[in-house]
């Protein structure tokens, strides 16, 4: 417990002379902390036991809480998948190059000279490496996959990938290793189209009586393992995953990468597919809840943090690594399968006290389960600070002495003290977005714009009810999170001067970023 005190001391004196280079570099230099982080798909806020869940039992995540940080308004930067992958590993937020869902055929969305996350922490000699989903584009828009896809996520500084290339909803669904497709025939060659129907696998609109689950029909094309994809797929059969093995495929690779490294400060992006659809939890998960498949996805979800914590602790490196537990953004139920994820929810909450979800510019939308565990340089507890995942590549440059140039992750800002729990205090103002808007949270105000985009597909939205309240209203929406947590009342009328400072403040943001 000294050694432990003496180095949370140690952390504290060196934040906070932070303005003196070499007391940091200092520090930078014997420390050079192992990161891992995990990254789930589609976990809400009410979604983990520590957060309130009892419905499902996560005692792998529960215990990363009980021995690090639990905070509890932690954002993603936005309430999709692609855009916050993207303020994730370039400090910008996804709305400067106007990402959206990605397409399996999209090209690559970082570019090649782009300064990265990994990149940043190549510099301070860390081994960098890509387990999971990708999503992020690949290529440059004509993809052949039968050999080496690039650009990708070498040309963006991580040394070692093993991805899912989009999401296990959308063709092709096989692996990549640094970029080249596992297990491939090249006498089977692949061909991918999102436009027309190739090859000769059903389709799921031709046979539902083949699929495991019905599907809506932007999901019912190639049905591949009994569940119809987005998008067509001919060839690669050999390469072809089985969604049931997925989470044991990534988590040998994460385990065969900490070990390879441990001796070397490493990066480790571990990036799962659960608890996105489709939802197939192999079969020592099924069961695991009353909630059907994404109950049980979220009990794999557990075990995965479970094995990855194991691995670090059976190395004795416990102490000199930082596990950062977090997701993409809020819950969605049933998003384009029949899985019974509404109808099976019962009393859980996977939004928890929070309004919205996945593609929702409400408050669930992007506040997110976060845990931060670093044994003996942080204090276990609770944080209400307001944190923003666009701030993890500032924060770990400072905790690096890297110095970060004119133009690069101009949205990311030092909030290293409040993830270290040194400070209870992080940020004055974060974005969030969503696929209709942008929002502001100053505070315990919150502001959601309103935008063309918003009031043209409201209509259609209320129409494709995901389970999950979208809040896609044209109108000014302004609410106190103190007495309205819930986000039930607009108190936009009653506060004019509010609406303006708030308006005035996020297009400032958007013309210049916050680190300016």
């Amino acid at each position: 417990m000294l050694l432990a005190s003496l180095r949370i001391l140690l952390v504290s004196i060196l934040l906070a002379v932070s303005a003196h280079g070499d007391a940091l570099a200092y520090f930078a230099e014997e420390k050079k902390p192992n990161i891992i982080l995990l990254y789930v798909d589609d976990l809400g806020f009410g979604d983990i036991g520590v957060n309130g869940a009892t419905a499902v039992k996560t005692p792998n995540i529960d215990q990363l809480a009980a021995e690090g940080l639990n905070f509890t308004d932690a954002h993603s930067t936005a309430a999709t998948c692609t855009p916050s992958r993207y303020a994730l590993l370039t400090g910008e937020y996804g709305f400067r190059i106007e990402s959206d869902i990605l397409e399996g055929d999209a090209p690559a969305l970082i570019k090649p000279g782009k300064p990265t996350l990994p990149l940043m922490l190549k510099k301070a000699g860390y081994k960098t490496a890509v387990i999971g989903k990708w999503h992020l584009g690949l290529g440059d828009g004509n993809i052949d996959w039968n050999i080496a896809v690039t650009p990708g996520p070498s040309e963006v500084g991580f040394d070692y990938s093993f991805l899912m290339p989009v999401t296990g909803d959308r063709v092709p669904t096989v692996y990549l290793e640094n970029q080249s497709v596992v297990n491939l025939d090249p006498a089977d060659p692949i061909e991918v189209s999102y436009i027309k129907k190739i090859g000769d696998r059903p389709h799921g609109l031709d046979r539902p009586d083949l699929l495991r689950y019905a599907a809506d029909p932007q999901h019912n094309e190639t049905i591949i393992n009994g569940v119809a994809r987005i998008g067509s797929m001919s060839g690669g059969e050999a390469a072809l995953w089985d969604d049931e093995k997925i989470p044991f495929v990534f988590t040998d690779k994460a385990r065969d990468f900490i070990k390879s490294s441990a001796d070397d400060p490493f990066f480790l992006f571990y990036s799962f597919h659960d608890i996105h659809v489709p939802r197939m939890p192999n079969e020592k998960f099924i069961g695991m809840t009353e909630m059907g498949p994404r109950g049980d996805a979220i009990s794999q979800v557990d075990w995965v943090v479970g094995e990855i914590v194991d691995t670090v602790r059976g190395l004795g490196i416990e102490e000199n690594t930082i596990i950062l537990f977090t997701s993409d953004n809020g819950p969605v139920l049933d998003d384009g399968y029949a899985d019974h994820a509404v109808l099976s929810l019962g009393s859980h909450r996977p939004s928890g006290p929070y309004r919205g979800g996945k593609y929702s510019a409400f408050e669930a939308g992007t506040r997110m389960p976060t845990i931060l565990r670093w044994p003996g340089s942080v204090v276990p507890g609770v944080s209400d600070a307001l944190l923003s995942q666009v701030d993890l590549y500032a924060s770990l440059a400072s905790l690096l002495d890297i110095k970060l140039v004119a133009g690069e992750a101009i949205d990311s800002i030092n909030t290293l003290s409040a993830y270290l729990g040194t400070s209870y205090h992080a940020r004055d103002f974060i974005i969030e977005e969503s696929v209709a808007t942008l929002s502001i949270r100053a505070g315990n105000w919150k502001y959601i714009v309103p935008t063309e985009k918003a009031r043209n597909i409201r209509a259609q939205w209320v129409e494709k009810d995901k389970g999950i309240e979208g809040g896609f209203t044209p109108n000014s929406q302004l609410y106190d999170l103190i007495s309205d947590k819930g986000e039930q009342k607009n108190v936009a009328e009653l506060y004019p001067e509010k609406v303006m400072e708030m308006q005035k403040k996020i297009t400032e943001i958007r013309n210049s970023g916050f680190r300016n």
